[in-house]
């Protein structure tokens, strides 16, 4: 991904892929997890 691009996806007014996001992340040695969310009346 060039740089140009990166810059274009993750400005206010660019729209980041799935596939963007990962390759950002993994570049950074980052990974991203997904959590159900909790209710109040659950607990």
């Amino acid at each position: 991904m060039s740089r140009e691009g990166l810059y274009r996806a993750m400005s206010a007014d660019g729209n980041p892929t799935w596939t963007t996001i990962r390759k950002v992340t993994q570049a950074l040695g980052l990974q991203v997890e997904v959590h159900r969310e909790c209710s109040q009346a659950r607990q």
